[in-house]
């Protein structure tokens, strides 16, 4: 049985293959390929991949990030649809899910709405529950430095604080859409924002958006 991890793994593949390596994304100063070896190096290289979260290790992690850059751009590509060594967690079926069907979907959307003609896809209910859920729990940790209030909105009137303070804003999209706004891809993100003007500037214009 195919996962939400699963099938964004083989979309983003799909996507990155036909924008070729030099494309736009929606990272800021990454073409596909740089995104291609981010990919590769999270699942492939734990002992550089925890400069993610660790600043100490970031130096180490972009060193061996730029060498997977440096590889066949179809390699990278061969390697995201193949998925991760049997040895590591990301092999085992739940943990890939629980840590890259986000991952995979935020990542697509980066390839797909970096080009100027996209438009938005509609996904299944399931799999939008899904990215509630994993926002729901993340909700806290990716706002935790927004310069105001922020409360997030679905249409459904489901509502997960991610910062508490005042001014308030309250951003209202499908889960899909707040995930993006919250990953600090505000500008691509389908939402409505509600608010006290200067505060909604404040939010649009900050970087601090995200884990």
């Amino acid at each position: 049985m195919s996962t939400h991890a699963k099938r964004e793994r083989l979309l983003l593949a799909d996507l990155l293959e036909a924008a070729g390596p030099q494309a736009p994304t929606l990272c800021e100063g990454w073409t596909t390929r740089d995104l291609a070896a981010h990919v590769v190096v999270r699942e492939r290289r734990p002992d550089a991949a925890g400069g993610l979260v660790i600043k100490q290790l970031a130096s180490r992690l972009d060193r061996v990030q730029a060498e997977f850059a440096e590889k066949p751009y179809e390699e990278l590509i061969q390697l995201i649809r193949t998925g991760p060594p049997r040895f590591s967690p990301f092999s085992l079926k739940q943990v890939d899910e629980a840590s890259n069907a986000v991952e995979f979907y935020v990542h697509t959307e980066d390839v797909r709405r970096a080009q100027p003609d996209w438009s938005p896809r509609e996904l299944d209910p399931v799999f939008s529950d899904a990215l509630w859920s994993r926002l729901e729990r993340m909700a806290r940790v990716m706002g935790r430095k927004a310069p105001v209030g922020l409360v997030l909105r679905r249409p459904d009137g489901q509502t997960a604080v991610a910062h508490k303070g005042t001014p308030v804003v309250t951003v209202t999209g499908e889960p899909a859409e707040l995930l993006m706004f919250a990953f600090g891809r505000q500008d691509a993100a389908n939402v409505e924002l509600e608010g006290d003007k200067a505060a909604i500037e404040r939010l649009s214009e900050t970087k601090a958006l995200g884990l």
